[in-house]
């Protein structure tokens, strides 16, 4: 009996075509491509790291004073005045960090969700790439949480050089200062990760099958856009307690993350969890943005120049 054979615009045939694709670099993506050469984890971790360093750089320098303004909306009590003085303030020594946090973050990531990929089925390839965002936070917090304190504590005028900054918290609260807020940052950054991650991605598969083709440049950055815009506004509230608790310094305002709960909505109202919430989906969003299709444009470009008889045959 003769097999059915798919229409040759269908889904399943693209799903086809993709299951077979020879060059392991033109996808990234959930969308499995089938039985190939033994997976390079060297390559992809590489690969990951410069593509994962590029993007939070450009992204950083680019949305910081955005992000400065958030952080002193969110610090503000009652009606405290906002100063927009500084808004590059603690860029330098920030970069030192954001470099290898995402270097780590996306270093990790790429090789997790590949290796998950191809271990679940693919229609839980939601779960895959949730699950690698959360693992690639928890490697990259290490290095993202010190650089988040000392970045804010600079931001609120605590201190003028990243030098100085580390320096202080270490002698006034002790080692244990560059990672005040621990706990809370991972609450926030692991959903967020994760969430940011799964939304992206999953578009992205949703495109490539529309479209039947890869996103450009400029669809990359739209599907970043909505990913990080609606990744960002259900965060905000993890946030703020994130925020709060890494700039109190050795005050103890706040005993943990619940009572800092109770203390913000008793004092200030449940609106205060929102606050900055403008500035943070515009920041997250023009961030993803960026991000994303420079993220996708590095691994492009790695990609060809690991196969360039390949790329300009196409």
């Amino acid at each position: 009996m003769a097999s059915k054979v798919p229409h040759p615009d269908s889904i399943d045939a693209l799903k086809s075509k993709m299951s077979v694709q020879k060059d392991p670099d033109k996808f990234f993506m959930s969308i499995s491509e089938g039985d190939k050469k033994p997976f390079d984890f060297l390559r992809v971790l590489y690969h990951g790291c410069i593509a994962g360093g590029a993007a939070g750089v450009v992204v950083e320098t680019a949305l910081y004073p955005i992000d400065t303004i958030k952080t002193r909306l969110q610090v503000a009590r009652g009606g405290g005045k906002i100063v927009l003085k500084g808004l590059y303030s603690g860029l330098s020594g920030n970069l030192v960090g954001v470099l290898p946090a995402s270097a780590i973050f996306i270093g990790v990531y790429e090789p997790t969700k590949q290796q998950l990929l191809k271990s679940l089925p693919e229609n839980l390839s939601a779960v895959a790439h949730f699950a690698a965002g959360a693992i690639g936070g928890i490697a990259s917090s290490l290095v993202r949480v010190p650089t988040e304190v000392v970045k804010q504590r600079m931001q609120i005028g605590q201190y003028r050089s990243a030098p100085d900054a580390v320096r202080l918290i270490v002698a006034n609260e002790g080692f244990k200062g560059l990672f005040a807020g621990y706990g809370s940052f991972l609450l926030r950054d692991l959903p967020f990760d994760a969430i940011e991650l799964c939304i992206y991605e999953q578009l992205r598969i949703g495109y490539k099958l529309a479209a039947k083709r890869d996103p450009n440049d400029p669809e990359n950055a739209m599907l970043g856009a909505v990913a990080g815009a609606i990744t960002g506004a259900v965060t905000t509230p993890l946030d703020v307690v994130k925020t709060r608790l890494m700039v109190q310094g050795s005050q103890n305002h706040y005993k943990g993350i619940s009572d800092c709960v109770r203390t913000i909505v008793k004092e200030e109202g449940t609106h205060a969890l929102f606050k900055g919430i403008g500035p943070r989906v515009l920041w997250i969003g023009v961030g993803g943005s960026i991000f994303f299709c420079v993220l996708e444009k590095t691994k492009q470009i790695l990609a060809q120049r690991r196969h360039p008889k390949a790329e300009t045959q196409k």
